[in-house]
């Protein structure tokens, strides 16, 4: 080292060369890594109230999910029912719309972690919530703000749809939605992981079980708003299917701000974005900087302190190597304060891993927006088949179409308490594993339930669709039961468990601590895509399928189709997608954090003395 740099290191009060070969390079890479004070410092203890902020949290969460969820659970049927809009028309504004309302948390994310914080960013999206279901339910009251009353089952060609005032109220209302779903669906879960101490076992523990509580809490959310409030927008009163949920998101407001101090607050840190371009900025600039080999031990790396809202340092890894650099300290890079001269010239190895962080997350990432869209389909085809089958349930009961996707939530329901208390402790006995299984495991599970779901799906179809055209006198109605829908569903209710819960826990586990929220944020993205390339998908099938006078396969006359090809192409993209999952979580490295190295550093040491 040179004596600039050893002066340096003294002056800002760095641990001695010895220690820092023992605790910030624990597996003997030869890399010495230079601290502005004693980085291996945790930051100040906050007071985690843990589960007891709980019931403020979730209860929140549970009134605001049962009322936006109530106001879309039977969106499709509202669509053609109400406004007289056609199958493919419904379907892609649902699609684009659920784009919109996945894209939003983005968004809402950076505003959240840079500058509002979550409390904040919660707070007042809930209102946009609330301006936005009042519209609905305005909708849905006021005759001037929906198309005139038709039987579109037989008057489906004369039937008027809506003028440019419904169709632009309308579109506000769910503007108005997506902009509530912007800020409180990536804030939800970091916000409930804030009140647990992510730096101890117990507490990573703690975690996990919110996690698999959270999902199953929104299912719960979910089976209710396809069960009770469907069938009050089916069978009772639109205007009160709509009213229930606004009255309930008032009560999730009022709920959130009665728990305010029992929450631990996370400050904002300003633009998490600049330090991530930083870090790529600071690597180009110094590309022709060779990287030391394994045995120099002549390198400095700029190691500052945490700040305080981060619990977990990561160490410097090779993974990605050609990023080092920005962290490679040349030229006398810091101020006599420990700060860097240039923040474009020279990152830390927090930001630099970081960074890695990200980079490493995409590929999976892109793998889940295939994924989703096999499972998207349950709130938009799967309705229009039951819309044409047997739902009579009884000789007085008939099944609301929306209600059918509550197989699937019930399914989850079921299974995740399971999974959770009874199947992940066998299997931690077995694999030495904390969550039985990995993460990433439990993602491929559910990629296979998806495929299973899609052919079911496709062979349902062929029955239906069979059944219909052999009984023209039930008016295009499949004297099939409406249960059969329930094997592809319950195998998408399994995906869901499988999948939808897994990214939940690598997303939150496997960004930087800063950045949870932006992590909850591309949970939704993917969605978003996922509508907008289902979307684009039904759009090229819709206008390209239908040739030498056959209806295409989306035709707005479900028997004329071929909605089971459909199916059947989805279910061959998800084989495809598998295979690629594959090849990503074969070489995906999870994140690691200073501890954890030296914890593996000693247990090998330890290893070596009992083998001599």
């Amino acid at each position: 080292m040179a004596a600039g740099e050893k002066k340096y290191s003294e002056e800002a009060g760095g641990p001695s060369t010895a220690e820092r070969e023992e605790s910030n390079n624990p597996a003997g890479t030869g890399k010495e890594v230079v601290s502005s004070s004693d980085s291996s410092k945790p930051p100040p203890k906050k007071k985690h109230r843990g589960w007891r902020a709980m019931p403020f949290i979730l209860g929140n969460e549970t009134f605001e999910r049962l009322a936006t969820l109530g106001l879309v659970a039977n969106f499709m049927v509202y669509l053609m029912r109400e406004f007289h809009m056609t199958q493919v028309t419904a379907a892609n504004i649902i699609n684009i719309w659920g784009g919109v309302s996945n894209f939003a948390p983005l968004l809402g994310a950076f505003i959240s972690d840079a500058y509002t914080g979550r409390y904040k960013a919660i707070a007042f999206a809930s209102f946009a919530d609330i301006l936005g279901m009042l519209t609905m339910t305005l909708i849905a009251w006021l005759p001037q703000l929906h198309p005139a009353k038709c039987n579109i089952a037989t008057q489906f060609n004369k039937c008027k749809g809506p003028n440019k005032l419904q169709l632009g109220v309308l579109l506000m209302a769910l503007g108005l939605l997506a902009v509530g779903t912007g800020g409180v669906r990536p804030c939800s879960i970091p916000f409930g992981i804030d009140q647990f101490d992510q730096t101890s076992e117990k507490g990573v523990k703690q975690i996990k079980s919110f996690i698999n509580l959270y999902y199953t809490s929104f299912t719960v959310v979910l089976l209710i708003t396809q069960t009770v409030l469907v069938y009050v927008q089916d069978s009772v009163s639109w205007v009160l299917g709509f009213g229930i949920p606004t009255l309930l998101m008032i009560g999730a407001i009022i709920l959130f701000f009665v728990g305010t101090k029992m929450y631990v607050l996370v400050a904002p840190e300003g633009s998490i974005f600049t330090g991530i371009v930083q870090v790529c900025v600071a690597a180009f600039k110094k590309r022709r900087v060779k990287l030391p080999v394994e045995t120099d031990n002549n390198t400095v790396f700029y190691d500052p302190p945490l700040k305080e809202t981060v619990s977990s340092k990561l160490p410097l890894t090779n993974q990605l190597r050609f990023l080092n650099k920005a962290a490679l300290m040349v030229d006398n890079e810091i101020k006599p304060d420990g700060t860097p001269v240039n923040a474009w010239r020279l990152g830390s190895i927090q930001q630099v891993e970081e960074v890695k962080c990200i980079i490493r997350i995409i590929p999976i990432f892109i793998n889940g927006i295939i994924t989703l869209i096999a499972m998207l389909q349950q709130s938009t085809f799967t309705i229009s088949q039951a819309m044409k089958m047997d739902r009579n349930l009884g000789p007085d009961f008939k099944i609301p179409p929306g209600s059918m996707v509550a197989i699937s939530y019930l399914t989850i329901v079921v299974w995740v308490p399971i999974y959770d208390r009874v199947l992940v402790p066998a299997l931690r006995k077995v694999t030495k594993h904390e969550g039985g299984i990995t993460v990433l495991q439990r993602c491929g599970i559910g990629i296979i339930f998806t495929i299973l779901a899609m052919i079911a799906a496709g062979l349902v179809e062929v029955k239906r669709r069979d059944l219909a055209n052999l009984h023209p006198q039930s008016l295009g109605n499949s004297p099939l039961s409406v249960l059969w829908l329930s094997p592809p569903l319950i195998l998408l209710g399994f995906a869901e468990a499988f999948y939808h819960i897994g990214m939940l826990e690598f997303f939150n586990m496997q960004f930087p601590d800063n950045m949870k929220s932006i992590a909850n944020a591309l949970l939704y993205c993917s969605s978003a895509i996922a509508s907008y390339v289902c979307s684009l998908m039904i759009t090229i099938i819709h206008g390209t399928t239908g040739k030498h006078g056959r209806p295409d396969w989306l035709t707005n006359d479900i028997n004329a189709g071929k909605l089971d090809y459909f199916y059947f192409l989805l279910a061959g993209i998800e084989v495809v997608n598998f295979f690629y999952f594959l090849y990503c979580a074969s070489r995906y490295r999870y994140k690691a954090n200073v501890q954890d190295e030296v914890k593996s550093y000693h247990d090998v040491e330890l290893a070596n003395s009992i083998a001599s």
